[in-house]
């Protein structure tokens, strides 16, 4: 089994030129789906049949895997033996008309103007690792950008001129404008401390950790942690957060869907559109509690 999956994830890399996320995704879901396969005695590829798939969700739903986690594992799966369908390693692909567990749709959690405010403003100025903490969270609000492209981001794929950052996410490239204060604050960075924070004249991250070298998205997890800790603010806040309160604020003050939906790089407007129906419901909600005739 082990052969299909080396390969496979060759495929991956050179054909569908995937990220490097993707395809640890990829990666570890299949290594899971395989020692269960072992562990069943399947061998070979003629051996696994739909009901040993089914046998693996259920699996999964009894180790306690959230409905999302299942879908996302069966969705790694089902691209798998597409891709041995493909190569004529297997006759039929027993994952073929097999539905994905019901995930219940759940609301991306946001932050008000205000207290984006609040978290923006923690950061001290005072030494060169608070001043990276501004310009980070500020470029974050800013553009909406994924943590992960945030981690990646090189001085390159920066101009301060024009003001905006080129994104990269695979073979896809965005554009993506900064705003006034994101620029600023970006600039102080650059200027003075990230020279001193560097140990090597060559790196190329933009943004760097205590030891001078990239920084890593569990260390910018950190960061926020402290940071929404410090401000008091009463909500469960991640990184990905300050990314769904840049898309709602920006369809809050009237920005095209598709515009919103090109910078956040969402393939499918449909992704897009869950942060329109938020702010409907929530029109609805407004609406109920102030209106004396609702």
């Amino acid at each position: 089994m082990d052969k299909y999956l080396n390969e496979f994830i060759g495929y991956l890399i050179n054909q569908k030129g995937v990220s490097e996320n993707t395809l640890d995704s990829y990666t570890r879901d299949l290594k899971q789906y395989i020692a269960f396969l072992k562990k069943q005695h399947l061998s070979q590829l003629k051996e696994i049949t739909k009901a040993t798939v089914i046998s693996y969700i259920l699996f999964l739903q009894k180790k306690g895997n959230k409905t999302t986690t299942v879908s996302r594992k069966l969705s790694s799966i089902r691209n798998f033996h597409r891709f041995l369908l493909y190569k004529r390693y297997m006759d039929q692909d027993p994952t073929q008309d097999l539905e994905s567990p019901k995930i219940e749709r759940r609301f991306p959690n946001y932050l008000t103007t205000t207290e984006v405010e609040l978290l923006l403003d923690q950061p001290v100025l005072s030494d060169a690792k608070g001043i990276r903490d501004k310009a980070m969270l500020e470029l974050l609000y800013a553009t909406g950008i994924r943590v992960s492209e945030l981690v990646q981001l090189n001085l390159s794929d920066v101009n301060m001129d024009l003001g905006y950052i080129k994104c990269s996410k695979g073979a896809k490239e965005r554009i993506i404008p900064l705003g006034s204060l994101a620029i600023k604050y970006l600039r102080i960075y650059l200027d003075t401390c990230r020279s001193a924070m560097i140990k090597n004249p060559k790196e190329n991250a933009l943004f760097v950790n205590c030891h001078g070298s990239r920084l890593t998205r569990q260390g910018f997890w950190k960061i926020v942690k402290y940071y929404t800790s410090k401000a008091k603010i009463n909500k469960g806040i991640t990184p990905h957060t300050l990314r769904h309160s840049f898309a709602m604020h920006l369809l809050d003050n009237g920005a095209d869907i598709k515009a919103v939906q090109e910078m956040l790089g969402h393939s499918d407007v449909s992704t897009t559109q869950v942060y329109t129906q938020l702010a409907n419901n929530r029109i609805k909600e407004i609406y109920k509690k102030t209106h004396p005739r609702a």
